[in-house]
């Protein structure tokens, strides 16, 4: 049975019940705190992004499990020296403890794919079909098998419970109100996610036109704890990033076809175009990078991927949940060409300006010299792949946004940090509302799950007393 507000005084509380919060809580407990996990949402099965996730836990794209000196170097890959080097080493050092705690109570992983960082992916893994896929799977597993270890141990989460505002006496965190109630406690943890549902929120730090970019995410990030922290005198790091994919434009329509298939595969080994059919960004940095490079446009419903058949067969099939075949079966536009033209006049693009644009790139590509292109274009993260063999395919796509990656400054043990580097007595966070980690000039992306499990982790152990 669910806990409720009876009990008004905690040792620790914490505030959202995704994976950061569940996890924090559920150690806590074991450690013998008697902890209060809030969560806003009012079902069993409250929405949220950690259990609409694909349930991967890596760390730069490199299994948690590998070398050290592995994980750092797709850490500096992904974020070109972004990632505060402190909480780079934790966790790096920490995700796999992680990992196996998670394991000892309970939660199933699985390989789900040959590459690294498909090592430990929660189990059962969803399906291998477009749009929505949650319930039942892995991290859905995942927060009810943490909840029934949460409540095992004595804490108890409370439902239907937003929290206004932090409580705090001389400086110090003293609790929390929440609906009208004081809840107090000498330690709080924020992990109620980042603010990419906030739309006031993140046109001014991110994008001109929200309505033109796809919400990929539970829609449950308000920025509240972000809020929250600064009220407190928090230091908050840049807010201009996100973790997202490119999506089929249909999306904005279409719930069949997100917040599966992306299209980011196709769009490396490809091109992206404009209603001209002319390039406006560097394909080769990648999907997370393209997604807010779309975004950040004044028409962020402009782009259209260019591809021919063998990247259609080739990087079309190459995700886990690959957009050949499972974009078109549920219902998404895919449009085809015998030639350029044909293809131009298909999608709406300017016929010249698509031709012009193709024979550049596929001169590059025969020459292996992408920097004089306009814009230049990146080689590190995949082999761009020439638009030579009909029938040609586009599809129109648009940005999807999943979780803002800046936030609240941490430490190493997650403590809240004020602008002079000291901490806050007794406040902590972890998960997409914390930044110092992802983001940075790079859109640098490390791995949602791994950084909230793992801050969430520390955050529990600091306030136990157990500070490695």
């Amino acid at each position: 049975m669910i806990g409720t507000m009876s009990e008004q005084t905690y040792d620790l509380i914490v505030i959202g019940g995704g994976i950061a919060g569940m996890v924090a809580g559920t150690r806590a407990a074991e450690r013998g705190l008697k902890v209060a996990v809030l969560e806003k949402g009012e079902a069993a099965d409250y929405r949220c992004n950690t259990r609409w996730s694909g349930g991967i836990v890596h760390v730069g794209y490199v299994d948690p499990k590998e070398p050290a000196a592995n994980i750092a170097a797709g850490i500096a890959r992904n974020t070109q020296g972004f990632t505060d080097p402190a909480l780079g080493e934790v966790l790096i050092a920490q995700t796999t403890k992680v990992i196996d705690w998670m394991r000892v109570q309970g939660v199933r992983f699985i390989r789900t794919g040959p590459l690294s960082y498909l090592a430990w992916t929660m189990a059962p893994p969803r399906a291998l079909v477009a749009g929505m896929d949650w319930k039942g799977r892995g991290p859905d597993v995942m927060l009810r098998t943490l909840t029934e270890r949460l409540r095992k141990f004595g804490g108890s989460l409370l439902l239907g419970t937003k929290v206004e505002r932090l409580a705090m006496r001389d400086g110090a965190v003293a609790g929390v109100e929440a609906g009208g109630q004081m809840l107090l406690a000498p330690a709080v943890v924020i992990a109620d996610g980042g603010f990419q549902s906030n739309t006031d929120m993140i046109r001014r730090h991110i994008m001109p036109r929200p309505d033109g970019v796809k919400q990929r995410g539970a829609e449950t990030g308000l920025g509240d704890g972000i809020r929250m922290a600064e009220e407190a005198g928090a230091a908050i790091t840049a807010l201009d990033c996100f973790y997202g994919h490119l999506l089929s434009r249909d999306s904005m329509t279409n719930e069949k076809v997100w917040p599966y298939p992306e299209l980011d595969a196709m769009a490396v080994a490809g091109i992206v175009v404009d209603r001209a059919g002319r390039r406006f960004m560097d394909e080769g940095k990648g999907g997370v990078h393209m997604a807010n490079m779309l975004a950040r446009s004044e028409d962020p419903l402009c782009a259209t991927l260019i591809m021919d058949t063998p990247i259609w067969e080739g990087p079309g099939r190459s995700a886990r949940i690959p957009a050949n075949p499972a974009l078109e079966r549920a219902g998404g536009t895919i449009l085809r060409g015998g030639t350029l033209r044909e293809l131009a006049g298909a999608a709406g693009l300017d016929g010249d300006g698509l031709e012009t644009t193709v024979a550049a790139y596929n001169a590059a590509c025969a020459s292996g010299d992408f920097g004089g292109l306009s814009p230049a274009r990146s080689t590190e993260k995949a082999k761009p792949m020439p638009i030579a063999k009909g029938p040609f395919v586009a599809i129109p796509a648009c940005a999807g946004i999943t979780y803002t990656m800046g936030g609240i400054r941490i430490d190493r043990d997650a403590r809240v940090l004020r602008p002079d580097g000291s901490a806050i007595p007794g406040l902590y966070a972890a998960g997409a509302a914390t930044g110092g980690i992802e983001g940075g000039p790079a859109i640098g992306y490390t791995g949602g799950l791994s950084k909230a499990a793992v801050f969430g982790f520390r955050a529990a152990e600091h306030v136990a007393g157990g500070k490695q």
